[in-house]
């Protein structure tokens, strides 16, 4: 049977080239790069080198870089790590639409005796700046608001976020875990204080992440132990996987342009098709600005879980939303606070790229989508067509 993966925003294959450079790191060169001889030295080297590919793809400096296991870990480690820094500020700013790493992390703050202020987002999944501006106060230690999103795709206008929080006097960390390797990023030209980026998103190992620190940022260890990281985080460094996210970064920096381009296309197809065939199709965030591999499409009167059976049943590899709440029946947090219509929230599917996708595959989703959704319709009681279509109406947000 032919498989489609479309599920990148979950994770991503381990590009070839990125195997290969971490192989020799599980035999040949097995020292521990804290060592003092030369064969641990040696291996402390690659760690530089990757600390700088990583630091590259997003204009950082390799001093900044601080590696940890995945992007729940920078998450925490960011806010954590700023909160204990400041112990006198209790407050905190977040978005209603961010990554469960964060949001569960600021909903556990919250019932633990800090502030927690979030921010909503209009039907296109867009925050209001001004309402993020009037929100920060003398006492907030922190405003975590992600770069893109995620389920949607939805950019933040993150530097003009940066610029306000700079002004009000406190710090900003942004989870760019979907947006490293799909759009430009320049740290050296914002005022972005902490970043979050997860290996296994373009194309690295899973087990791996990243969070940027600005040179001068003071946070508190998060995870406690030996003077690895500069004493920022203990623990033997996982020293195949941060070689893979290096190589990983470096190539994702050769590929932007891809992504944006033929990537983008291939996506904006596959939704123009979609919308075409199936109608009551609602493309979630699509005026706004979105990352270029991502859509959420709601379709009207049916079960998302049932599209992505069915879907699975084609080969068809597709999710409901984040990848951390996938065994929940809940709908999508993020699609609710967009205000999506209780007859679309629940029938809601996210297909995500890569720059691994091909035109077939994209022809292939488009020729069997439709037909799903048009055969689930026709066995909902809740369709137009329903006797129950009039309870169903006033259910609209």
């Amino acid at each position: 049977m032919k498989v489609v993966y479309a599920d990148n925003n979950a994770t991503t294959k381990v590009a070839p080239e990125v195997l290969e450079e971490m192989l020799p790191f599980f035999s040949e060169y097995y020292g521990n790069p804290s060592s003092m001889h030369i064969f641990g030295g040696q291996v402390a080297k690659k760690i530089d080198k990757a600390r700088q590919q990583v630091a590259d793809i997003i204009g950082a400096r390799p001093e900044e870089i601080l590696f940890t296991s995945c992007g729940t870990e920078s998450d925490n480690t960011a806010i954590l790590g700023i909160l204990r820094a400041n112990p006198g500020k209790r407050h905190i700013v977040t978005s209603r639409v961010e990554h469960p790493a964060v949001y569960n992390l600021c909903t556990y703050l919250a019932q633990n005796g800090y502030h927690v202020t979030e921010l909503g987002v209009d039907r296109n999944g867009m925050l209001n700046v001004d309402e993020l501006s009037e929100s920060v106060r003398e006492d907030t230690a922190i405003v975590s608001i992600m770069h893109a999103n995620n389920e949607t795709g939805v950019i933040f206008p993150i530097e003009e976020i940066a610029g306000i929080v700079k002004q009000k006097g406190t710090f900003l960390h942004t989870d760019a875990v979907q947006a490293v390797g799909k759009i430009p990023i320049n740290l050296a030209e914002s005022a972005i204080d902490l970043l979050t980026l997860s290996g296994h998103k373009l194309h690295a190992p899973k087990g791996v992440g990243a969070l940027y620190i600005r040179k001068g940022t003071s946070i508190a260890p998060f995870i406690i132990g030996g003077h690895q990281e500069k004493n920022r985080r203990g623990g033997t460094e996982n020293v195949p996987s941060i070689i893979g996210l290096g190589k990983a970064c470096e190539l994702a920096k050769k590929f932007m342009a891809e992504e944006q381009t033929r990537v983008k296309q291939l996506r904006d197809r596959l939704e123009s098709e979609i919308v075409a065939k199936a109608p009551d199709a609602i493309i979630n965030g699509y005026k706004s600005p979105r990352l270029p591999n991502t859509t959420n499409i709601s379709f009207e009167y049916v079960e998302g879980e049932a599209i992505l059976l069915l879907l699975n049943e084609k080969g068809i590899c597709a999710s409901s939303g984040s990848a951390c709440t996938s065994g929940s029946l809940e709908p999508s947090h993020v699609l609710r606070a967009m205000g999506v219509p209780f007859t679309a929230v629940h029938g809601s599917i996210r297909l995500s790229l890569s720059r691994y996708t091909t035109t077939d595959d994209v022809e292939y989703m488009i020729e069997h989508l439709p037909p799903v959704v048009r055969r689930l319709r026709e066995i909902s009681p809740y369709n137009r067509d329903s006797k129950f279509q009039g309870h169903i109406s006033a259910g609209y947000i």
